[in-house]
């Protein structure tokens, strides 16, 4: 029974999962799935790979999380899943693929520019 480790990214969020054949089991950042990610909305996303191939009950994850809020995390997660459960059988890229939870999304935080208040606000004008 080998462990499956992969990584996923959101925003600043950086998932490091380590997945295995069990019960279901899932543990981020040594806490509980329900305790560390309180709203159903979020434990759907973490769970969604699951779901989609009705695996919900087949592996035990370990997950390592960081960085980014909750929901950038959440689905950082979802990225890292759906990237193992793909390795496990590649059959169910074709499931996965279409929904985009193999797709790594690429929004991030634009810098803010000197000269400016924020990233594309500018100062007010004062033409005297």
């Amino acid at each position: 029974m080998e462990v499956i480790h992969k990584i996923g990214r959101r925003k600043t969020a950086v998932a490091r999962i380590y997945m295995k054949e069990g019960s279901g089991k899932i543990t981020i950042n040594k806490r509980d799935l329900a305790n560390y990610f309180t709203t159903p909305t979020l434990q759907y996303k973490v769970k969604q790979p699951f779901a989609l191939l009705g695996l919900e009950d087949a592996y035990d994850l370990n997950i390592n999380v960081y960085g980014g809020g909750i929901t950038g995390q959440a689905e950082a997660i979802r990225l890292a899943i759906s990237r193992a459960l793909c390795e496990v059988d590649i059959e169910n890229r074709a499931v996965l693929k279409p929904e985009g939870l193999l797709t790594r999304d690429p929004r991030m935080v634009e810098r803010k520019k000197f000269g400016q208040k924020k990233a594309r606000k500018r100062f007010q004008f004062s033409k005297r």
